[in-house]
């Protein structure tokens, strides 16, 4: 089945430490509560390659599994895109400016 990109959104989100594991959760100041969970590629949670705290814009998708709780999904062959924190915040603020 192909993906459906129209129900992909631009979100930014980071990574954290939760515990002894590396997550990934939506910045403040968008759609998505920053508690949401992020299913994302495992490179994106790879302390090595990005350090915690890392800002990515992502296209994702809200969904749930078999009724389930809601999560992001994030395509794992798109492209990993990082941010700058000048480019967060402006992506951030762009986001702000753009919401009714």
């Amino acid at each position: 089945m192909a993906r459906d990109i129209h129900a992909y959104r631009e979100v930014a989100v980071e990574s954290f430490y939760d515990g002894a594991r590396v997550r990934v959760r939506p910045m403040n100041g968008q759609a998505y509560h920053s508690g949401l969970r992020v299913d994302c590629p495992q490179a994106m949670r790879d302390p090595g390659r990005y350090p915690v705290g890392t800002c990515f814009k992502v296209l994702a998708k809200l969904t749930d599994r078999l009724g389930g709780e809601p999560y992001l999904y994030v395509y794992h062959g798109d492209p990993i895109e990082v941010l700058t924190p000048k480019q967060c915040q402006t992506f951030l603020a762009a986001f702000r400016r753009g919401r009714i």
